[in-house]
């Protein structure tokens, strides 16, 4: 039984070292690339006519405010559609109806549609209002987003070149602060847009329309297959089929579309739930296309770790539930020279500090007083682990589910006086799988601390935390409020 133990959790932790050590290489493409950075041509900007499409359901505490930012941006009427895709079954349907007939009476080009079921559920409804769409390019904002006034005016002069596709802003946080929840996602999400997005894209990888924030060429979307609703991760399906056809994409670092966090842990774990499958679909439907293309290895390596980097949760799952019996055979006196050799595995856990390190400190002036947070944010990630391993395995074994929107409650505006319809009041299963993870942990914790295994302590307390903290606040927060 020892052997299957030491066995399986090298096997766990060598995985998550090359995952966890990946984070050097973007370190080092982040350094050999810093200078650079994408060029608008103004001198050949036009004003082009734009389509912005604006994807909802059920969406009545941020819709109006979106459709008011919408409206603001620094663009001629004459050249500007706009599209609200309302797929909504509540009351939502009627707050749009008054924004639109209002906007509409100030002279925009501004169209309420309406589908007869949810088919494709988002990927649908961008597909079906592209047939009509004027646009020779098409911007999309999801319902939780406030464009900037000058977002067109900036993003459209890098199409300078026919073969660009889509130009991709970094995502800003209206709600970064509200709590420790957001502010670690802030952190997470700092990580994946100003390292991996822009290392990426200046090294000449694949990169990602993350969905909203974005323009595209709409010959673009067609010429790459058009949306498709057959993953939960519609951007990354079609960001890929289209760079794989040809077609190259900016991402600019410094031209920021603020969001809506998630505040409520719930409405987090199902929007991380979707992301996560989302991505083992995507990597088992087009992995394969990568692999038989052209591309240079060094492209087909990169994206085959950026397809299948959510496969390290349930290798997290497995560690945590091997970290209690190993005290017991460390201390039993034998295999020394195998947790000698473990020691090594602690490189990942620097390449990951490092890549957020130096995520904070290229676009915040307090970094400091933001990278301390990095342990909650890997506590996080450890006590998220039932949640995303759920959708690993239903990615890997082709279980289809329902596209679920992740709800925004405007917290930016902290009113707190009202029951809020939208909060999930829901306690699943995986949640008291996670508070039994953080009972087993703190039995992990209590054995570390009888057979002074002291080096073990720092990993068992931020799985303890990390079950707990998950766990607890998604019990919280179906009872509260919000």
């Amino acid at each position: 039984m020892d052997e299957i133990v030491l066995i399986s959790y090298f096997i766990s932790l060598s995985i998550l070292f090359v995952f966890g050590c990946h984070g050097f290489i973007m370190m080092y493409y982040h350094r050999k690339y810093k200078a650079e950075s994408p060029v608008p041509q103004q001198d050949t900007f036009r004003e082009a006519m734009v389509t912005i499409q604006l994807p909802l359901f059920n969406e009545l505490y941020v819709v109006e405010r979106l459709i008011d930012y919408v409206c603001e941006i620094d663009y001629p009427k004459d050249k500007l559609e706009i599209q609200v895709l309302d797929d909504s079954t509540d009351e939502t349907v009627e707050i749009v109806a008054h924004a639109v007939a209002r906007k509409a009476a100030e002279g925009f080009d501004i169209k309420h549609v309406r589908r007869a079921n949810r088919e494709g559920f988002k990927a649908g409804a961008l597909k079906e209002a592209l047939k009509t769409a004027k646009g020779e390019f098409v911007a999309i904002f999801d319902a939780d987003f406030i464009p900037q006034k000058d977002f067109l005016r900036k993003t459209l002069p890098f199409f300078h070149e026919e073969k660009i596709g889509m130009v991709q802003t970094r995502w800003d946080h209206l709600n970064g602060d509200y709590s420790i929840l957001t502010k670690v996602q802030a952190l997470a999400l700092d990580g994946h847009f100003v390292i991996e997005q822009t290392v990426r894209n200046k090294a000449g990888f694949f990169i990602t329309f993350n969905g909203t924030g974005g323009i595209w060429r709409k010959t673009c979307i067609y010429d790459a297959g058009n949306w498709s609703s057959d993953s939960l991760a519609e951007d990354l399906d079609l960001s890929y089929r289209a760079q794989l056809n040809g077609w190259r994409f900016v991402f600019l670092r410094d031209i920021t579309s603020p969001a809506e966090l998630p505040s409520e842990i719930n409405a987090l774990k199902t929007q991380q739930f979707r992301w996560t499958k989302g991505h083992v679909e995507t990597a088992k439907k087009l992995l394969p296309q990568v692999w038989r293309s052209k591309l240079p290895l060094r492209q087909k390596i990169h994206s085959t770790f950026h397809l299948t980097n959510n496969l390290v949760f349930p290798f997290i799952l497995l560690a945590a539930i091997l970290n209690v019996p190993l005290i017991f055979i460390k201390n039993s006196g034998s295999h020394e020279a195998y947790f000698g050799v473990m020691s090594v595995f602690v490189l990942a856990f620097i390449s990951s500090f490092m890549f957020y390190l130096y995520s904070q400190k290229d676009i915040h002036v307090d970094w400091r007083k933001k990278i301390v947070l990095f342990p909650l944010f890997m506590a996080g990630s450890m006590g998220f682990a039932v949640n995303n391993s759920r959708a690993v395995i239903e990615g890997l074994l082709s279980r289809k589910s329902e596209f679920v929107r992740t709800p925004k409650f405007a917290d930016g505006l902290k009113d707190n006086s009202k029951v809020n319809k939208y909060a999930s009041r829901k306690i699943s299963v995986s949640v008291y799988i996670e508070l039994l993870m953080a009972i087993y942990c703190l039995i992990g914790i209590a054995s570390s601390v009888y057979f002074l295994e002291i080096a073990a302590l720092p990993f068992q307390f931020m799985f303890f935390i990390g079950f707990a903290f998950v766990s607890l606040t998604s019990i919280r927060h179906a009872y509260s409020k919000k």
